[in-house]
Parts: structure tokens; C-alpha cells; sequence
């Protein structure tokens, strides 16, 4: 009889081969610029009850970002027996998005999820065409405080937890550098990483993050060639910030050590090397927004939840767990004290970033006592209803080595 961690591992592996497969059948979450020629079946409402749909970029099966918006959705119909709904899986950004998201609204859905950034722009047209349904973007910054809003959560005060974890093993092992593997240079990828950076440096002062830059959300050849080439630099740690287990992989294949993204599940990849995942807890925060809708309460708004809404959670930290063999005894305590104090809502992610700070170019950002406003950490600009940023999150923190791809 196979142990857990055995049975762990071959269910990570498998993941990874599935996500593969699928990579190879042109499921892979595309990016901005990756054109899809498919269109996609819109599914049928349930008579009696209130449907939703969903839009993921991914397929179910990619073991991250889409797998867990999918688990949120099954949590969904656990939690409101009421509510019925579906989804359209490996749908590309721009004019297929649109078409998607119009073939639901057409269709009556109620209510409409689109769980990718880049279907920000999409959203807020179709929005406009539908206006007695509800549409939320996940991930975005646009709302019309009518029947379009956006979500989001704090996962900036997770990633800060994984680097100090990743900080930690790094100094235990006297090879003080960590990888990063980052999607696109946006707001959003730029704030995780530097989130991730902050951490680092807190539990190892003389440690660096080392970045790549893959633009793309979701691909496994490239997620596991970029981990490759960070340990092959000298990474003691991995980090990904996109959606496949393939990082993972990689880094339990050079005895080194693995940090997921997305999914709870994802250390099941390696679980013998993977330290921690920062994941998303969709679920609840999707009953919530049918209740209000529900109840006529909810307008769309920009919806940006810190860690005590329960948004987001830390693999073997959260209640009942224990952490993985793989971190330091040294940096527990650290770590659970700094997340009881984000779920208690004393340590928010506007502390994470409070001055003094440097950029990685010597420059000063912010002075002691400063903190970075909502649209700082967004970078927004120029959006109706929104004040513009004024130290817009487009640049790198002190201990990041690199610089920022051009646009």
C-alpha cells in the first residue's frame, strides 16, 4: 500500500501530465497575444434556479489559477443549492472572450464570472449591452457601479509569507538567491513579486530574487524551462506566479526546493520539495456575491478583499495544518504570527509596502512612515471614477535583480 506522499506525488505528477496533454491539444491558457480560432458551445441554464457562469482562460485540469476558480465554483453550488452553473473553459483574451461572454449574456445567465485579466475590456463591453445582468471581473480594475464590477484579493500578503519562507530555506542552505517566474510585467505581477522580494529580504537581508519574465499565463514547457533556467543560475528556491505545476517539478528534479501558486492543491506536484503554495479560496467569496445580488444589494463596485475576508490562504499554515518538512524550523513561528495578524486584519497589504523603500535601482519610492495607495498598487491610471496613481506599481524593489521587460 502506497503511502500519502507517494500518493501525493504521483497525483502532482499526473497533473503535470495531464496539463501536458493538454498543452499540446491547444488547451493552454493563451496569452494576450496568442490568437484562437475555436468557438466555444455556450451550456443551458437550469429552469427554477439562479445560474452562473464562468469564463476561464485554462482548463480545469491546469492544477492552478482555473483549477481552483473551478473548485470555487463547485463550492458555490455546495453552499447555495439554489444556484446552478457552468462554465467555458481555454477561452482566449480579446474578440473570443467578447464573443463568449455575449453567447452567455444572450443565453440568461444572471450572472457572469470572467476569471482573467485580459478579459477586463470584453467584460466592461458586453456589461454595457446586458445591463440587467451581473457581470464580475476577476483580476481587473474597471466597474460601472452599476451591473459590472471587479474582484480581487490580497494575495500580495501571501507571497510576502512565501518569501519569507523561501527566504529562510535559502539562508539555511547557504545559497541565497530565489526565482521567480513571472507572467506579464502588469500591475498585478510586478506588485506579487515585489510582495514576494519584501519577504525574501526579511528572513535573509543578503538574499536576491532572480526574475523570468514568460508572458504567458499558462504553459508548461515554458513555466518548467524558465524554473530550469533560474536553478540553473543558482536558485535554491523557485516561486512560479503562473498557472502549471511544471516549476515544481523541475525544482524537486535538481533537489531543490518548489513554491506553487493558485491552488491548495499544488504542492502535490513535489511534495517532498515544495515548501508552501499561496492559493485562492474562491468558493465562499462567490457565495457571497449571489447573496447580495440575490438580496438586490450588490452594485458593481472595485471589490479588492484582504486576507481576513478568507479570500486567500497559505498551504500548511492555514487551521489544522502543519507546515512542509522542507521549511525552517527558525521561521514558523515568524510566519504564523505575521498571518494571524493579516487574519485578524492589524498586518493589511498597505503595511507590506510602508516605507522606507528602494527601488532595485538605488532610488528611494517611499519614506519612512509612507504607504502606497490602493491605485499605487494597481498602477491605475485614467480610469472613470478612479484617481490616478502617483507611485504607480511599475517598478522593482530593493534585492530584485533585473529589470522590467519593455511593453
Amino acid at each position: 500500500m502506497r503511502s500519502l506522499a507517494a500518493g501525493r506525488a504521483v497525483f502532482g505528477r499526473l497533473l503535470f501530465a495531464v496539463a501536458m496533454a493538454l498543452l499540446v491539444a491547444g488547451c493552454n491558457r493563451p496569452s494576450s497575444a496568442t490568437p484562437s480560432s475555436t468557438s466555444k458551445a455556450i451550456p443551458a441554464l437550469v429552469a427554477g434556479k439562479f445560474n452562473v457562469a464562468f469564463v476561464y482562460i485554462g482548463p480545469v485540469g491546469d492544477g492552478g489559477w482555473t483549477y481552483a476558480h473551478d473548485q470555487g465554483r463547485q463550492q458555490l453550488e455546495k453552499l447555495l443549492p439554489d444556484v446552478h452553473t457552468a462554465y467555458v473553459e481555454s477561452v482566449a483574451e480579446g474578440a473570443d472572450a467578447a464573443q463568449a461572454i455575449r453567447g452567455l449574456a444572450r443565453k440568461g445567465f444572471q450572472l457572469i464570472v470572467t476569471t482573467s485579466f485580459g478579459y477586463m475590456d470584453a467584460t466592461e463591453q458586453v456589461a454595457a449591452e446586458f445591463p440587467a445582468i451581473r457581470f464580475v471581473h476577476v483580476s481587473g480594475f474597471k466597474s460601472n457601479g452599476s451591473n459590472f464590477g471587479n474582484l480581487f484579493g490580497a494575495m500580495e500578503s501571501m507571497k510576502y509569507l512565501a518569501g519569507m519562507i523561501a527566504g529562510a530555506r535559502a539562508k539555511a542552505d547557504s545559497r541565497p538567491k530565489v526565482g521567480y517566474i513571472a507572467p506579464f510585467p502588469i500591475a498585478e505581477v510586478i506588485r506579487l513579486g515585489n510582495a514576494l522580494a519584501l519577504g525574501v529580504r526579511a528572513s535573509c537581508p543578503e538574499c536576491t530574487l532572480s526574475v523570468r519574465w514568460i508572458h504567458t499565463w499558462f504553459d508548461p514547457v515554458k513555466e518548467k524551462e524558465a524554473a530550469e533556467s533560474l536553478l540553473a543560475d543558482g536558485a535554491d528556491v523557485v516561486v512560479t506566479g503562473a498557472d502549471s505545476t511544471g516549476p515544481l517539478v523541475a525544482a524537486a528534479e535538481r533537489g531543490r526546493w518548489g513554491i506553487g501558486y493558485d491552488s491548495a492543491n499544488a504542492c502535490g506536484a513535489s511534495p517532498e520539495r515544495c515548501l508552501t503554495t499561496p492559493y485562492w479560496n474562491w468558493g465562499p467569496v462567490y457565495a457571497d456575491l449571489v447573496k447580495q445580488i440575490q438580496a438586490g444589494t450588490w452594485r458593481g463596485s472595485n471589490d479588492y478583499r484582504d486576507v481576513d475576508s478568507g479570500i486567500v490562504g497559505l498551504a500548511g499554515f492555514m487551521a489544522g495544518e502543519k507546515p512542509a518538512p522542507g521549511v525552517p524550523a527558525d521561521v514558523v513561528p515568524k510566519v504564523q504570527a505575521a498571518l494571524e495578524q493579516m487574519r485578524g486584519g492589524k498586518l493589511t497589504r498597505f503595511d507590506l509596502f510602508k516605507g522606507p523603500l528602494r527601488n532595485n535601482q538605488g532610488g528611494a519610492v517611499l519614506g519612512a512612515g509612507q504607504l502606497l495607495a490602493q491605485e499605487d498598487l494597481e498602477g491605475i491610471r485614467g480610469i472613470a471614477g478612479r484617481r490616478d496613481c502617483t507611485i504607480c506599481m511599475g517598478w522593482l524593489v530593493e534585492g530584485v535583480s533585473g529589470e522590467l521587460p519593455r511593453q
